[in-house]
């Protein structure tokens, strides 16, 4: 995968909290989502856009990427909370309940209207009912602007009429396909959030389930689930000098002409190469090379 911003932990803050948002730029956090959606009730929903465009232009929100969720295309909203947020150059959009490929066009289509090349801005969509993940091709493939895929764990067994239970096998699939189908499109997938913001342990071994299952991150709703989260998705240090050992020695014999080779007792081969490549690849998106 091409190397993208470090979204190892993707924090909701909601909109319409001023307090909440100004102590969300001081934690160490990847990435920032500032709410319009689920996190804010109807009546308070201009007061978030508000607030928001505030914040993206008064504060500093040190190292963390600055994303706006809007409402769902379609639900009548999505328009005023372009028309306020994109003046203030947030660096990203989310898109919730993304279900087809033109509605990914769409919102890029709108961001690009406002003056903002692909560079310039993103766009992560939200995959989270029964439609989007059968059309899970076609949304990743829909538009250059977009970087990223969030699975919605919540919404999508109450849209199948799953039971949710600790051990998460009822959105296993699910959960599954969005992290193939973005690694097949070169974009980065986001894991579920995991809901009991009390229970570290249980954060840190869902966080390392999906770091092993290849997601890129993991969405938060709490300031404690921002270091148990980041620290799974980090590779460690026994890990990274591994990593290197294994592209050092791959580096070698490739001069002297030999594929596969023998290592610390085990084969290598390409797919252990590009592995190893891959964890050196986000030890540097979190700074730790």
């Amino acid at each position: 995968m091409t190397d993208m911003t470090s979204r190892r932990a993707l924090l909701y803050i909601p909109g319409d909290d001023a307090r909440k948002i100004a102590k969300a730029s001081t934690l160490d956090v990847d990435c920032i989502c500032l709410d319009m959606e689920d996190g804010v009730a109807l009546n308070r929903k201009q007061v978030a856009r508000q607030t928001i465009a505030r914040a993206l232009v008064e504060q500093n929100f040190g190292r963390a990427e600055r994303l706006a969720r809007i409402n769902p295309i379609g639900s009548g909203l999505e328009m005023d909370d372009l028309a306020a947020v994109l003046p203030a150059h947030p660096d990203g959009i989310v898109i919730p309940k993304v279900e087809d490929a033109e509605q990914v066009r769409w919102a890029s289509a709108q961001i690009t209207a406002a003056g903002y090349a692909i560079e310039q801005m993103s766009l992560i969509c939200m995959v989270e009912t029964a439609r989007a993940i059968v059309n899970l091709a076609p949304i990743a493939a829909a538009d250059p602007r977009l970087q990223a895929l969030i699975f919605g764990a919540e919404d999508l067994a109450e849209n199948v009429g799953a039971m949710r239970t600790p051990a998460a096998w009822e959105v296993f699939y699910a959960r599954s396909a969005v992290v193939t189908h973005a690694a097949a499109f070169n974009l980065q997938a986001i894991d579920m959030v995991y809901v009991d913001f009390q229970d570290e342990e249980g954060l840190r071994r869902e966080g390392r389930q999906g770091a092993q299952m290849g997601f890129a991150g993991k969405q938060i709703i709490h300031p404690r689930q921002v270091n148990p989260v980041q620290e799974a998705f980090t590779p460690g240090e026994a890990e990274i000098a591994h990593a290197r050992r294994i592209v050092e020695a791959f580096t070698e014999h490739q001069t002297s002409g030999k594929g596969a080779f023998a290592l610390e007792g085990k084969m290598v081969d390409a797919p252990v190469v590009k592995a190893a490549e891959r964890i050196l690849g986000r030890a540097r998106a979190a700074g730790k090379i």
